[in-house]
């Protein structure tokens, strides 16, 4: 009961952080509470996974805890460069974090649409080719850790529809953050006003609906681990 009351107020302190981070964003982008709400972020909602869920961790939640460390880093470490070193180190955190998720989703790679709904593959290729093609004219030599952290994208957010219904919604809207930044730094008439909110709102409940599906997902297999000793104790 303890852990799920520390779970909820993590959680609850993330929602407080969160929508002030978003609000400083929409007043004034460039004020300093816009970095330091972002640098606590995942912190926080690491914070909640480790609480909501019990020792010794599963994979699942210990690759997911590594996922959102990466993803600190590439909020953070950002700020210590400027032009295309800021931006390849973005792109290095976040592909880390990328390649970790779909280490800690495979397992459950048979349940996911590669074998269930083949079809959405080719939705996926679609987005990604056209994704690339239509930043490739501003990308120059960022075209090709552009088209990577793309394809692990993809990859990504198709192995997470085989975990649960809200780590597939969390993956698909981090494709749609993540595409909203390779669209704003190559296409230069972009129109998205606000561009920042927008993907840090999309990003935001990206990792929350992961973070909270991995937390289901881990309750569930102990749950169910639980229900087979108990019958094999009766047996």
């Amino acid at each position: 009961m303890t852990q799920g009351i520390g779970a909820r107020i993590a959680f609850a302190g993330f929602g407080v952080l969160a929508a002030v981070h978003l609000i400083a964003q929409l007043i004034d982008p460039e004020t300093m509470l816009v970095d330091a709400t972002q640098w606590l972020l995942m912190p926080v909602l690491a914070t909640a996974l480790v609480l909501g869920t019990t020792a010794p961790r599963s994979r699942l939640v210990e690759l997911t805890l590594v996922a959102l460390t990466f993803s600190w880093l590439g909020d953070t470490a950002p700020d210590l460069f400027d032009g295309d070193t800021s931006f390849l180190v973005l792109v290095g955190f976040f592909l880390c974090a990328q390649v970790t998720y779909i280490a800690a989703f495979l397992p459950y790679r048979a349940g996911s649409v590669l074998h269930t709904r083949r079809w959405v593959l080719v939705v996926f290729g679609v987005a990604v080719v056209a994704l690339v093609a239509v930043c490739a004219p501003g990308a120059g030599v960022l075209l090709i850790p552009v088209v990577v952290y793309a394809l692990c994208l993809a990859t990504m957010a198709i192995l997470a529809t085989g975990v649960g219904r809200a780590v597939a919604i969390g993956a698909v809207i981090f494709v749609v953050s993540d595409s909203l930044i390779a669209l704003r730094a190559f296409v230069s008439d972009f129109p998205l006003p606000l561009s920042g909110f927008w993907v840090m709102l999309t990003y935001i409940a990206a990792q929350v609906l992961i973070t909270h599906g991995v937390m289901t997902r881990d309750r569930a297999a102990r749950d169910e681990d639980a229900d087979r000793s108990a019958a094999s104790t009766l047996e």
